[in-house]
C-alpha cells in the first residue's frame, strides 16, 4: 500500500487534536482568566529504506497565550484581577501549588477562601487563607486581606492575610490539564515583591471568538483534504491490485 495514506492519516489526526484545542478555547471565552492554548505540527520526514520522499505530521505543544484580558469592573469585594503579570496562587486538586489569574473569588462552608471553582487560595506562607467570620472584607491593592470580625465595634480593619503572587517565567512554566499554570520542577516559587491587584474588577478571557471560529473552519477543511488524500491511496491500493491479477 502506497505510504501516502499513512501520511494522509498523520495529518488528519493533528487536524482532530487541533480542534479540540480551539473547541476548548471557543468552550472558554466567558470564562474568567482563561489563556486560549495553542496548537501546532510540523512535517517531519519518514527515513528509512529508500529515498525519504515522504513526511508526516507531528504535534508540538507551543505553549499558552499569556496576554492579559480586559478588565471589567463588578464592585464585587472578593472579585480580584492581579496586575503587573502576576499570578494567584493556589492548591491544585492534587495538593501542590498551581496559579490562576482568574480572581473570582468566594468563602466556602470551611471559611476557606476558594476561587469560583471550589481551589484554595494560598496565602504568602504556602498555606490555604481562611477567613474569619466577618463584618466587612476587603482586599488591598498589595494583596493583604482585611476584616472586620463579626460583632467586632472597632472602626479600623485587621489583617488576617495577604495574598500570595507569584512571577512565571514562560520557559519553567506551563498549562496543566487542570488549566492551572505549573513550574516544571513542581516546586513553590516565592511572592513578588511589588505584587498588585484591583478589587472589584475580574480579568476576561483572552480568546478571541472570531479567531477560533476561522481556524475551526479552516482545519474542517484541512481534514477533508485528508480524507480524499486516504481515498485517493485507498483507489491507488485496489487499482495496482487489479493489475497484478490481470497479469
Amino acid at each position: 500500500m502506497d505510504k501516502v495514506l499513512y501520511v494522509a492519516m498523520t495529518g488528519a489526526r493533528e487536524n482532530m487534536n487541533a480542534q479540540q484545542v480551539r473547541a476548548n478555547n471557543l468552550a472558554n471565552v466567558t470564562t474568567t482568566g482563561f489563556k486560549q492554548d495553542f496548537e501546532q505540527a510540523r512535517s517531519m520526514r519518514v527515513f528509512g529504506d529508500g529515498h525519504a520522499s515522504r513526511v508526516y505530521s507531528m504535534a508540538e505543544s507551543p505553549g499558552t497565550n499569556r496576554a492579559y484580558g480586559t478588565l471589567q469592573q463588578t464592585g464585587r469585594d472578593l472579585d480580584v484581577a492581579v496586575a503587573n503579570g502576576g499570578w494567584l496562587a493556589v492548591q491544585a486538586p492534587d495538593g501542590t501549588e498551581g496559579y490562576t489569574r482568574a480572581g473570582d473569588l468566594q468563602i466556602n462552608a470551611a471559611n476557606q477562601l476558594v476561587t469560583g471553582s471550589g481551589l484554595p487560595v494560598l496565602g504568602v506562607g504556602g498555606a490555604p487563607i481562611v477567613i474569619p467570620p466577618a463584618e466587612k472584607i476587603e482586599i488591598a491593592n498589595d494583596g493583604s486581606i482585611n476584616i472586620r470580625p463579626l460583632g467586632d465595634d472597632a472602626v479600623g480593619l485587621a489583617m488576617v492575610d495577604m495574598l500570595k503572587i507569584v512571577e512565571l517565567d514562560p520557559a519553567t512554566s506551563f498549562k496543566g490539564t487542570s488549566g492551572l499554570l505549573r513550574t516544571n520542577d513542581q516546586q513553590p516559587l516565592m511572592p513578588m515583591a511589588n505584587a498588585q491587584v484591583r478589587s472589584g474588577y475580574l480579568e476576561s478571557s483572552n480568546v478571541n471568538a472570531v479567531e477560533e471560529l476561522t481556524a475551526m473552519i479552516t482545519l474542517s477543511r484541512q481534514y477533508e483534504i485528508q480524507v480524499k488524500m486516504m481515498k485517493t491511496a485507498e483507489e491507488n491500493s485496489s487499482a495496482a491490485a487489479r493489475v497484478l491479477q490481470l497479469s
